[in-house]
């Protein structure tokens, strides 16, 4: 009879052993959101990567190329204490990170992409939907233009890899400044959105005719109500519910009108909350401000044109409510998305 309670207590302890380490073999959220606690930052010069954590008790981080392929074996980076910690990693390359803490787990990234020749790149990743659930890291990449990216901005991108480039930009913008392309990328879609062409608003600015807020809240209204410029959006999804076509980079000049509108649609068909759209559209004003600095201390008036006001992406989305009752309804009539499948596709 020992004899049989030492074999049952060492399969026990077996099978808990194997069901522990299943738990670990992919990055998961439980508990505490972690992202309201800690952050992955890179610098977008060196590439150099940093931990910012703010908790309390034990905490350890793991790292892989993918979330899939996040290595537990051994933390990468552990401690006790609040701060902000160097990540010993390649900096060519995008990892994904699991942080582990007393009180919650969750899946990080860095949200701002360190492109040395780009300002507005930002991950969509990790974004939390209503329902509890999270954007999967490394799908959507929303930027602003291309032409300026360096090599080991190229290998970065290669490395997640982007597999496709969706480019909302009129044919002046794109002649003014063509994109360079990661090696990764297999299919570059120009899907010109017209009325947000920042060149051709840059001389309207200029000249002091108009009411430029006004005009942006405009342009935002066309954005989802013009028959053209809906059908450049339903291609767009058409290519995001193709996943052999993502991970995908989505731009236009600045990355916050044409795109901001791309983001805030994809956001609210995976259920993210509205305040919660609206504030990543706002990030643009963070991230494009060193590169437009100049042009707004030279010409005050463009400021309209070159920043983001939580009324122009509001007018769109009312616009919307107003046509279709709905962000979802416009979605799934217009737009030809499936929801359900969608948030089965990209969402954690």
């Amino acid at each position: 009879m020992k004899t049989y309670y030492i074999i049952l207590s060492t399969i026990i302890m077996a099978f808990t052993s194997c069901t522990q380490k299943e738990n670990m073999k992919q990055g998961i959220y439980e508990g505490e959101e972690i992202s309201d606690i800690a952050r992955i930052y890179r610098d977008k010069e060196s590439k150099a990567c940093f931990l910012t954590i703010d908790t309390e008790g034990s905490w350890s981080l793991y790292a892989g190329k993918q979330v899939e392929s996040i290595d537990f074996s051994q933390p990468i980076l552990k401690g006790d204490k609040t701060g902000t910690y160097p990540v010993n990693i390649n900096d060519s390359i995008r990892y994904y990170f699991q942080l582990n803490t007393e009180k919650g787990k969750g899946i990080l990234a860095e949200t701002h992409l360190p492109m040395t020749g780009g300002f507005n790149f930002r991950d969509l990743g990790g974004i939390r939907t209503q329902d509890g659930h999270h954007v999967k890291w490394g799908k959507f990449i929303r930027t602003d233009e291309l032409h300026q990216l360096t090599e080991a901005d190229l290998r970065y991108l290669s490395s997640i890899p982007i597999i496709s480039v969706v480019d909302f930009r009129g044919q002046m913008e794109i002649d003014n400044a063509p994109d360079i392309l990661p090696a990764s990328v297999k299919n570059a879609y120009p899907l010109s959105i017209h009325p947000g062409n920042i060149l051709e608003l840059q001389d309207i600015a200029k000249s002091g005719s108009l009411n430029l807020e006004k005009v942006m809240i405009t342009i935002n209204e066309y954005l989802v109500s013009d028959s053209t410029f809906i059908n450049q959006y339903k291609e767009f999804f058409s290519i995001l519910q193709d996943e052999s076509k993502v991970p995908v980079i989505f731009h236009c000049t600045a990355g916050k009108d044409r795109t901001g509108m791309g983001a805030a649609l994809i956001l609210f068909a995976l259920g993210v909350n509205e305040e919660m759209i609206y504030e990543n559209y706002l990030a643009s004003n963070i991230y494009l401000k060193e590169k437009y600095a100049e042009d707004i201390r030279k010409n005050p008036q463009m400021e309209a044109v070159l920043t983001v006001k939580k009324e122009f992406l509001e007018a769109g989305i009312n616009k919307i409510k107003e046509l279709y009752g709905t962000p979802e309804n416009y979605l799934t009539q217009k737009l030809g998305v499936d929801i359900e499948r969608f948030r089965e596709m990209y969402l954690d």
